[in-house]
């Protein structure tokens, strides 16, 4: 099994410690393998696997067993997602990160504050089942899952809302109809300037002609006007679009850190060393 290692995934591995058995969640950690996990299914918010089991020849058996084994979330009512989307919408922060294909470390404020949570805070908010003998539910197998699935939201950490009720393309779709939501998606979706080949690598100066001398007495007396001040650059929508449209972990990035907080120190390094010049 991979290591988890985004937030996500580590904050949903830490919410079920809270009321898995440790020791069956840690044996679990062996079956969260492509060679354990034959076969596995997302559909609403459930998540579905074929777990293979261990041969044990002293009880009779001879050939790896089969599991069926699933966990269902329990999904945040209709209601109570328009007023998690009302309640993100009015924050620029969250809805650039999330429309970005981002998702925020502090994500779980805005619900918190409306008394709901994102991620599981007790047994009673997940269903969990295993077809093998044991007599524990949630059992190592279930648990085993559970680390599978921590390890696709480090992948796609969109799964989570999937998996409360909320598809992914309609949280987008919900959160592009807010104000700030369709500023954002406006900015987004504006085409940029085509690239230019350039005729050198240096600036070569251009030649104007040479204005007529002005009489001493029109410069001091201003007779000609001076010129306009230079009006000021518009900041952009979203700043440092390009880098965090990849997300954190873009598909070059091998490196455990993200790749977007990486850039924004690398910058404020830069920044702090031209400052001091």
């Amino acid at each position: 099994m991979k290591t988890v290692r985004t937030w996500w995934g580590r904050k949903f591995i830490e919410a079920l410690e809270g009321f898995i058995d440790t020791g069956r969640l840690a044996r679990g950690r062996a079956y969260a393998n492509e060679n354990r996990i034959s076969r596995w299914a997302i559909e609403g918010n459930r998540i579905s696997a074929s777990i293979r089991g261990n041969v044990n020849p002293y009880y009779g058996v001879y050939q790896a067993p089969l599991y069926e084994t699933f966990i269902e979330l329990k999904p945040i009512a209709a209601q109570d997602w328009r007023k998690v989307i009302q309640e993100l919408g009015n924050r620029a922060a969250f809805v650039s990160r999330l429309l970005l294909n981002e998702v925020p470390d502090n994500i779980e404020e805005p619900f918190e504050e409306l008394g709901l949570r994102l991620l599981p805070g007790s047994v009673k908010e997940m269903k969990t089942e295993c077809s093998c003998p044991d007599w524990a539910n949630p059992c190592k197998h279930v648990a085993g899952l559970d680390y599978f699935l921590a390890a696709r939201l480090d992948q796609d950490p969109f799964l989570l809302f999937e998996l409360r009720g909320l598809p992914r393309a309609e949280l987008l779709r919900q959160l592009r109809d807010t104000p700030l939501g369709r500023a954002l998606a406006q900015a987004l979706s504006e085409e940029e300037a085509p690239l230019q080949a350039a005729e050198s690598y240096f600036t070569r100066p251009i030649a104007q002609a040479h204005p007529s001398p002005m009489a001493n007495e029109d410069f001091w007396r201003c007779r000609k006007r001076l010129p306009e001040p230079i009006e000021a650059a518009i900041p952009p929508a979203v700043s440092a679009l390009a880098i965090k449209k990849g997300g954190d972990f873009p598909a070059f990035w091998n490196k455990e850190n993200s790749f977007i907080e990486t850039m924004e120190a690398f910058y404020e390094a830069v920044r702090k060393r031209g400052k001091n010049w």
